[in-house]
């Protein structure tokens, strides 16, 4: 979606979750490559309007839903509060926008099938091998989905996969050196479906031959 001399900027909407600010100080994966997103649509040229909490930081037109975000919040808002209070914020703008590009699951879902005439499409992040998962997306198999690997969509074959967008850093972010050394770098969140103790045992393995 670069936007050139023939091509008319989109507007586009980036509705993320609330649970951490955009970019995150810490943890907080989604939000992050929603912020990477939301910072080159803008370099690109499109007009782009972020639905975030009210402490992000963004190039974007910013539409605060809370004013901090959930996590770290002291208060401790309910969450399904503040997202449903986002979600008809997003309506009310709707026919504003070219594109609405969700990343809160699937609780938008049941909104979003009442967009008249607004194109809509929701990247899933996380892991779908969870119970209810699969009827929520037989319910809502109308609705365009983008996957972060092919492998995600095993768990709801039967879903409306309209594209593959891996996760990506800016190219800048990091520079790969060939240097060697005695340790594993693991970059991401470290949880049970990803199986960061058979990477462990497979480098120790490795590191072991070579020694």
């Amino acid at each position: 979606m670069t936007a050139g001399p023939s091509q008319t900027p989109l507007r586009i909407a980036q509705v993320a979750p609330l649970f951490e600010r955009l970019p995150p100080r810490l943890y907080g994966g989604t939000e992050r490559v929603v912020s990477y997103l939301t910072e080159d649509l803008v370099r690109q040229g499109h007009a782009v309007t972020l639905f975030a909490s009210g402490d992000s930081v963004t190039a974007a037109q910013l539409i605060p839903v809370c004013d901090r975000a959930i996590r770290l919040n002291p208060a401790h808002p309910d969450p399904f509060a503040v997202h449903a209070l986002m979600l008809e914020r997003v309506s009310r703008h709707a026919g504003t926008f070219d594109v609405i590009h969700f990343h809160t699951d699937g609780l938008h879902l049941p909104v979003t099938r009442r967009f008249a005439s607004v194109c809509s499409v929701t990247t899933l992040h996380g892991r779908l091998d969870i119970a209810g998962l699969e009827g929520l997306y037989q319910e809502f198999s109308e609705q365009p989905l983008i996957s972060i690997s092919n492998a995600q969509r095993r768990c709801l074959a039967g879903a409306n996969w309209i594209a593959t967008v891996y996760h990506g850093l800016p190219p800048q972010l990091h520079e790969a050196t060939e240097t060697r050394g005695r340790y594993l770098a693991f970059l991401g969140r470290i949880a049970p479906e990803k199986g960061v103790e058979r990477a462990i045992a497979i480098a120790q393995r490795s590191a072991a031959e070579f020694h």
